[in-house]
């Protein structure tokens, strides 16, 4: 059974900086894309950002492109998400998945973490 595991969310003030942290437990992690995506209250589950098995592609939404670097270690089965220059809009629960294929569409998920929060003080 695959098991997403998140870490890192926190409260921090706008314009710092978090990184995000999705231990799994499969040991063909290194075969699959991963995503991160985030939901903010009384909104649905958006796309933030993805990799692809080797980590050599990535693609992320546009509110978050420049600001946020998503990246893989494959030795430690981890993938993580860097975000610089937080922003209120950036609160949310934030979720890593594990992918089919690579992809910034949530139906090609199937398998997700718990979410960890972020939220970011004005």
């Amino acid at each position: 059974q695959v098991q997403l595991v998140e870490s890192g969310g926190e409260l921090v003030q706008a314009g710092g900086s978090l990184r995000l942290s999705c231990a799994g437990s499969e040991s063909a992690f290194s075969m699959y894309a991963m995503g991160w995506f985030r939901q903010a209250p009384g909104k649905e589950r958006a796309f933030v950002a993805a990799i692809n098995p080797s980590g050599s592609n990535t693609m992320y939404a546009d509110s978050v492109k420049g600001r946020f670097t998503i990246s893989r270690d494959n030795a430690k089965n981890t993938v993580y998400l860097q975000m610089n220059s937080l922003k209120p809009e950036d609160t949310a629960v934030y979720y890593c998945a594990r992918a089919t294929y690579y992809s910034a569409n949530a139906a090609n998920y199937p398998y997700w973490g718990q979410g960890t929060q972020v939220t970011v003080s004005p």
